[in-house]
């Protein structure tokens, strides 16, 4: 079993035997077994956003902070495995069946239906998120017929990494430099910085200029649907064309953009709830050597405040001279009409 690490009370983190795909209970048990005086999952870490610059514009950015106004890095400060839920003080209740797996935090850079590329800034200083930017231009992705923007709430699980030095055994393609990316499939509208709990449905192995781009499926867990959707052949059965729809964006959304179309591994057949975890597991352990320090950086920022064994650990007033060192939030710009328009590919 591989080591996963959870937020400890001393802000630090606490290397804990256990598997990703046990129940929340047993995951609880082994880790308090083994961190007893350490170990704190008492309740949900709510996180606030802080505009930066001017939306629409090159320097706009949402930074993350905590409820007590200390800034992090969405990338390297949020966990990845989503904290036992309780509200003042109460103990959480006893989950039901089907409530009972590892729920993941998940990072929302993209609402449904937008087309702005937003995305955590690895290379910047606590990460935090912008529209990315090609070309001296702001990224838009086409509305490929019959689509609008982006067809989920699309984002990233915080505290993984898809190394460039590393090569996937199945598709003998390295990994993309960036957090794995999350389609959140559920009925809500996210906002950018918003950050959700997820159940994990299912994988894509998407190949994006000859580079991994793994795309999980998943499901905000308070969302009306998750309880009926708890595999990708529930997302099959109860979303018809769903699955087809999300090949067929992924694989045209860059032709508009003069790109090749995007190739898949597995046959473009999506893989299971397990693969997925496995290939979660695979990521933060990437990720893991990253901020310790113990392998080749690929120009990623790792400045955090609460990872205890990591060289990049800064103070909060290191953090937050980061932030008001950037423009103060502004009038946005304005968007242009272009980006409504529609591409028949």
């Amino acid at each position: 079993m591989s080591p996963l690490l959870l937020r400890c009370s001393l802000g630090c983190f606490t290397t804990v035997l256990g598997s990703f795909s046990a129940s929340r209970n047993k995951l609880v048990t082994q880790a308090a077994a083994a961190a007893p005086h350490l170990l704190c999952l008492s309740k949900t870490m709510h996180y606030q956003t802080e505009e930066r610059g001017r939306p629409h514009s090159a320097d706009y950015r949402i930074y993350f902070k905590t409820s007590e106004g200390k800034y992090i890095s969405p990338f390297h400060d949020i966990s990845l495995i989503a904290e036992t839920e309780q509200d003042n003080d109460v103990p959480a209740k006893k989950p039901k069946k089907h409530e009972s797996e590892v729920l993941f935090n998940m990072v929302v850079e993209v609402p449904r239906w937008t087309n702005a590329k937003m995305e955590i800034a690895t290379k910047e200083p606590l990460n935090p998120i912008k529209q990315d930017v090609k070309k001296g231009k702001l990224r838009y992705v086409a509305n490929i017929f019959p689509h609008k923007g982006y067809i989920w709430n699309y984002g990233a699980l915080p505290q993984t990494w898809e190394d460039p030095n590393h090569t996937d055994e199945e598709t003998k393609c390295c990994g993309d430099n960036d957090p794995i990316d999350v389609c959140e499939i559920g009925t809500q509208v996210c906002f950018p910085g918003q950050v959700i709990q997820v159940k994990v449905l299912g994988i894509l192995a998407m190949i994006d200029e000859g580079e991994m781009d793994w795309k999980v499926i998943a499901i905000n867990a308070k969302d009306p649907d998750a309880k009926n959707l708890n595999s990708i052949e529930d997302v099959r059965k109860c979303r018809p064309g769903h699955l087809e729809a999300t090949v067929d964006w992924f694989r045209k959304y860059k032709v508009p953009d003069g790109k090749p179309e995007n190739q898949f591994g597995f046959n473009e057949q999506f893989k299971d709830k397990d693969f997925a975890v496995e290939i979660i597991k695979s990521t933060h352990e990437h990720w893991r050597a990253l901020v310790q320090k113990q392998t080749n950086s690929g120009g990623i920022d790792c400045k955090n405040i609460s990872c205890c064994e990591s060289p990049f650990k800064c103070s909060a007033d290191e953090a937050r001279d980061v932030v008001e060192s950037a423009p103060a939030l502004d009038s946005a710009h304005p968007v242009s009409p272009n980006v409504d328009k529609w591409h028949f590919v």
